[in-house]
């Protein structure tokens, strides 16, 4: 007979589900069970989170479960955001942003194309300062994310919208191709400093 570890497959679910959570309803779904035995299993999961010395536990927010950090770590927390959110932009990633600001939607695979180089790092930095995101799918084949600018961003660059970012040229196109985007790239550094 198969030992199932529930509580291990719902910790991995509550951590994929992030900010969303997930419904006992969705939980049971899941893991096909009913609806009283992954209430069971999710007690279970919270009591054990309470009672250890661990950093995260499972609350019910809404009707959906989420993990969270514990209160008790906040100053830690609050370093860390504080830490990653002076550390500036560097010019891979300010590059990436400005393309990615002004093509929204943008496949990873555009970027590249437009800036001649690899953007996996930039838009790894970008996505964890969240300044953008995944805003959906292209169509065709392998249907690759599309990449958007959030609000943060706007907040970051004192912007209202994304319209009041500076227009650029005529031969835009070609500025981004030839890297010749410097009054853009020079309106977001000195914003940054």
């Amino acid at each position: 007979m198969e030992v199932i570890n529930w509580k291990g497959i719902l910790e991995a679910l509550l951590f994929a589900a992030g900010d969303e959570g997930l419904s006992v309803k969705q939980i049971a779904s899941v893991l096909e069970i009913t609806e009283y035995q992954a209430t069971d299993i999710i007690e279970s999961l919270k009591e054990e989170y309470i009672s250890d010395v661990r950093g995260v536990q499972v609350i019910e927010i809404a009707g959906v479960y989420q993990m969270t950090t514990k209160k008790e770590h906040s100053d830690y927390l609050k370093k860390l955001v504080e830490t990653s959110s002076t550390q500036g932009l560097s010019q891979a990633a300010l590059e990436t942003l400005a393309i990615i600001a002004y093509k929204q939607p943008i496949t990873r695979a555009e970027i590249d194309e437009i800036r001649g180089v690899k953007t996996e790092r930039p838009i790894h930095t970008l996505v964890t300062k969240v300044l953008i995101k995944e805003v959906g799918r292209a169509e065709g084949s392998g249907r690759a994310y599309l990449y958007g600018t959030t609000k943060e961003f706007l907040d970051y660059f004192g912007l209202n919208s994304i319209k009041e970012l500076p227009p650029l040229s005529d031969n835009s196109e070609e500025s981004f191709e030839n890297g010749e985007a410097d009054l853009f790239f020079e309106k977001f550094q000195q914003t940054i400093e």
